[in-house]
Order: structure tokens, then sequence, then C-alpha cells
């Protein structure tokens, strides 16, 4: 779906300046979660503008009402999937930089301050952070790849629900593929022209409400037979 075949609601964060970053959170049927998402993305401790963009791709329970209480602007599409929703908010944006963050992820008062600062004394154009999964004991599974393998590989995975990047390197490497696992796509793609890395001073909270629904090794099959489906679309 284009920009134009889109609804937008609201104007975010009023009569402010230009934004130095854009928030870009999709959400559907989150109602459980995105009050907690988006209070801590307005209770960043920062000097620098930022915009945030709700995402909805048609929820029914909920989700625009509550996001309607923040200042968030609120672009809905058709929930053709996470990737066009992370684009299309993507399309919205005004921010130099471009941070996607989940409906159910949390970010901590320094994030953008200490993201901002990460990249620019690190020189790269991409970066994660370390997370927290909640949930289950074994969800600590989930997390310590996040946070010890991920961050070492070639070409680091930047997860999509903790995603920072400057506008101009997305647009290059045109941004998130309508793909499974989207987020591994995007990353290889990025970190394929440009430096990427992960931030040590900075902690996002996420849900491991997927291990507890269907546990580690569902998790797993579910994830492995996405990365096989990305692999066959040559991403």
């Amino acid at each position: 779906m284009s920009a134009s075949e889109t609804t937008v609601e609201g104007d975010s964060r009023g009569e402010s300046a230009d934004p130095v970053a854009s928030f870009v959170v999709p959400a559907r049927n989150e109602a459980e979660y995105i009050r907690g998402t988006l209070s801590s993305i307005g209770g960043l401790d920062t000097a620098y503008e930022y915009e945030v963009i709700v995402v909805d791709g048609g929820s029914t329970d909920g989700t625009i009402d509550i996001a309607r209480e923040y200042d968030v602007r609120i672009v809905s599409d058709d929930g053709a999937g996470i990737g066009p929703a992370r684009a299309l908010g993507a399309e919205h944006a005004a921010g130099e930089w471009l941070a996607f963050v989940d409906a159910d992820t949390q970010v901590r008062a320094n994030y953008l301050t200490a993201m901002l600062g990460f990249v620019e004394a690190e020189g790269v154009v991409g970066a994660s952070s370390a997370c927290r999964i909640t949930g289950p004991y074994r969800a600590k599974l989930m997390e310590a790849t996040i946070n010890h393998v991920f961050p070492r590989l070639e070409l680091p995975i930047l997860p999509g629900f903790n995603c920072f990047v400057h506008r101009a390197a997305y647009d290059d490497v045109g941004g998130f593929p309508n793909v499974p696992n989207e987020d591994t796509a995007f990353s290889r793609r990025l970190g394929r022209s440009y430096d990427t890395g992960y931030c040590p001073r900075v902690l996002v909270e996420s849900s491991g409400r997927r291990i507890a629904d269907v546990g580690l090794t569902g998790v797993l099959w579910h994830y492995g037979r996405l990365d096989l489906e990305r692999v066959r679309a040559e991403y």
C-alpha cells in the first residue's frame, strides 16, 4: 500500500522543530502492550526533538484508542505484514534517524541521547543495543543470543524491535523488504554497505510472549522456517 492510500491521524509532537529522530511503532491488536511502549517513548530524557509514528495494521482491540491518548501520528494500513508496516512508517517519518521499536518493547529514558552519541562516536549508520526479554526463564536463551551472538556476526543483525538507523542509509539499501525475517534481510543489506554496531550503554525490554505461548522449541522452529523462506527469496 502506498502512502497515498493510507489514513493518517494527528501531527506528532505538535509545533516542535523538525525531529532529529522518528520512532516507528508497528502495531496490530497490541492493546495489552502498546501503552507501556508509548509511555516509555514519551518519557525519554533528552533535549533532542523526536516524533512518534504508530502504524496500525487493522487493530480491532482498542489499540488505536490507546494510541490516541499519546502525542503520536497514527498511520493505518491494510495489515500486509510487519515489513511493509515498518516501511510505511518510514515513509511518513521526518527524522534524520529512524528508531524502529515494536509495540511490546519499552525503552529506557536515556535511549535516544545514548544511541545518538554512540552512532556519532563510532561512526556507524545503524545500531541496536542490549535487550531484556521478559516472560519465562527459557526466554533468557533468546536474550543471550541477541545480546552476545547477533553483535558478533560478520553482518550484525539489528532486531526489528530495536533498530536505530540513519535515514539516508536506510533509503540507500531499500528499507525493510516484504519478506519473512525482514529485519535479518534488512540488516544484511545494510551491513554489506555500511558499518553497524551495538550500543552497550542502552537497554530495552521486550516481551517474551511468543515463547510463553508456544515454547522455545516452537519459537526456534518458527524463526528457522521464516529464515529459510528469506533465503529462498534471495535476501
